[in-house]
C-alpha cells in the first residue's frame, strides 16, 4: 500500500523481563478516582467515574535507573504532576464484567498524568473540552510494564510521588474509589477495549506544580519506578 507520507512508528512501551515491546492503541484516563483528590479539586469525594483521553504519542518513556526529560510545555505557567497506576490491556472486549476483568489485563506500569492546570481550569469555566490541558506533547510519562502475574497484590500496593526528594503524593491503590475491575467494567461499556489500550486509573491527593529543574520520582510497590526531570523547552 502506498501512503502520501511515511506512517508514524508504532508507539510502544518495554515490558519487564521480555525483549518484546507492548504496542499502544489508546490512552484512557479516569478522573477524580481518589476521594481526597476529588475533594481537593472541588468534588464531593465520591462521584460516578468519568473518562478523558490522551493521544498515544503523548507517552514519554522513563527507563529503569535513568532520568527521562520532559520539556516544560508551552502556554502554561501551572504544570501539575499526577502519579497514577497504569493498566495495560492484553485482551479486548466490550461490556466486561468486573468479575472477568482480570483476564483482560496484561500488566501494570507507573505513569504520570501531567496537566496544564491553568488551561484545564480555563476550559472548565468556559464549559469547553479540556484536551489542551491534558493531551499535550509528553504529557504521559510512563515506566516499563510489569506482567500482571508478577504483581498479584497490586490492589494493596503503595503509590507515591516525590519532587526533588520531598514527598508530595502518598497513598495506596486500595484507596481508589473505583477499583481496577470496576473501572474496566465502566470503561468497556462506553468503548470496546482493544489489546494495547492503557488506562491511567487516577491520582491520589497532593497534586501540585513543578517547574523546569524539578525532578519527579514516582513509585508503586512491585513496579518499575520512574524518574522524570522537567527541563526548559
Amino acid at each position: 500500500m502506498n501512503y502520501t507520507f511515511a506512517p508514524p512508528a508504532t508507539v510502544s512501551v518495554p515490558v519487564v523481563g521480555l525483549s518484546e515491546q507492548f504496542p499502544v492503541h489508546r490512552i484512557y484516563c479516569v478522573g477524580r478516582n481518589y476521594e481526597e483528590h476529588a475533594k481537593e479539586m472541588g468534588g464531593t469525594g465520591r462521584e460516578a467515574p468519568f473518562f478523558f483521553m490522551k493521544p498515544a504519542d503523548a507517552l514519554r518513556y522513563a527507563a529503569p535507573g535513568a532520568t527521562a526529560h520532559m520539556p516544560y510545555p508551552t502556554l502554561t505557567s501551572n504544570l501539575h504532576h499526577e502519579i497514577e497506576l497504569v493498566v495495560a490491556i492484553g485482551t479486548g472486549g466490550r461490556n466486561i464484567a468486573a468479575a472477568d476483568a482480570q483476564r483482560h489485563i496484561y500488566g501494570y506500569a507507573v505513569g504520570l498524568d501531567m496537566t496544564r492546570r491553568d488551561l484545564q481550569n480555563d476550559m472548565k469555566k468556559a464549559g469547553r473540552p479540556w484536551c489542551i490541558g491534558k493531551g499535550f506533547d509528553h504529557s504521559a510519562p510512563i515506566g516499563s510494564i510489569t506482567p500482571a502475574a508478577q504483581v498479584p497484590n497490586i490492589g494493596q500496593a503503595t503509590i507515591s510521588l516525590g519532587v526533588n526528594g520531598a514527598v508530595r503524593q502518598n497513598s495506596t491503590i486500595a484507596q481508589l474509589i473505583w477499583n481496577v475491575a470496576e473501572t474496566l467494567e465502566q470503561l468497556s461499556a462506553a468503548w470496546e477495549l482493544q489489546p494495547g489500550d492503557l488506562i491511567f486509573t487516577g491520582t491520589p491527593a497532593g497534586v501540585g506544580a513543578v517547574v523546569a529543574g524539578d525532578v519527579m520520582q514516582g513509585d508503586i510497590t512491585g513496579l518499575s519506578g520512574i524518574r522524570v526531570a522537567v527541563v526548559a523547552a
